[in-house]
């Protein structure tokens, strides 16, 4: 990282009332300036290998919305993958969705541990510092991830319109799998198109499960956010569907 490349944490609405923290580590695809383009044309850094195409529309609207405090990762997924454990062969990808990285192969050591030094541990040491600080002043926190899905993979369509992510903790996302059910126009993937494990994810392993908060990911296809009315559109959406969880859950008393 050099003088002139921008801080990996990107946050928004840090001081939003909400219960729900929203996270997006997969939010943008900046390079620091020293790595290039990783050997990339500009085409394939514009793909979903490089980002979560149309989160960060999504993320900042929602953001707005629910007056909730936004983290998000700047840097792409192919410098580190801020949602796998860094020890995880797919930390630091040479190899995505069949594309060849040049920029991560015969990759040393040090040079691992320098993009997990500088991107990867600014990141969460942020996002566990910001749930220390609210537990601290007793704001309830809900944790939601935020993603985005594409709508063909390995040459297989996927039905769904989003999705939500969890494994031990059902809660949130038994929530969210009614509101999503309850409107006609979609089509609603329960773990789908992908599920939650201590291998392939970090973030809401490490800062939701183990910091015993309600957490779920959520999962959106990328076809239905990749211009700006979409993103509104799933923006208001996921805000109306939050604010009927919130009154449910202070109901129950399930905000802590």
């Amino acid at each position: 990282m050099g003088a002139d490349d921008p801080a990996p944490v990107l946050e928004e609405n840090a001081s939003g009332r909400s219960p729900f923290l929203l996270i997006s580590d997969h939010y943008g695809r900046e390079i620091p300036r020293a790595l290039g383009d990783l050997g990339l044309a500009e085409s394939e850094l514009g793909r979903h290998i490089a980002w979560d195409v149309g989160i960060a529309g999504v993320a900042d609207a929602l953001s707005k919305h629910l007056d909730a405090h936004l983290i998000a990762q700047r840097y792409s997924r192919l410098v580190i993958d801020c949602n796998r454990p860094p020890q995880a062969p797919s930390s630091i990808p040479r190899i995505s969705e069949s594309t060849v990285i040049p920029g991560n192969e015969a990759l040393s050591h040090e040079a691992a541990e320098a993009r997990r030094r500088e991107v990867f541990d600014p990141y969460h040491r942020h996002i566990r510092d910001v749930i220390d600080r609210r537990q601290r002043d007793h704001l309830p926190t809900v944790l939601v991830a935020l993603h985005s899905f594409t709508p063909v993979y390995a040459n297989i369509a996927r039905p769904w319109h989003v999705g939500t992510l969890y494994r031990r903790d059902s809660g949130l996302p038994s929530l969210l799998l009614k509101c999503f059910r309850a409107q006609a126009d979609l089509v609603v993937g329960d773990n789908e198109p992908y599920a939650v494990s201590e291998e392939t994810d970090y973030t809401i392993p490490v800062h939701g499960e183990a910091r015993g908060l309600l957490n779920s990911g959520i999962e959106i296809r990328q076809d239905l956010i990749t211009e700006e009315a979409g993103q509104r559109e799933w923006a208001e959406r996921l805000a109306n569907i939050f604010g009927e969880i919130e009154i449910e859950l202070r109901a129950q008393a399930a905000l802590v």
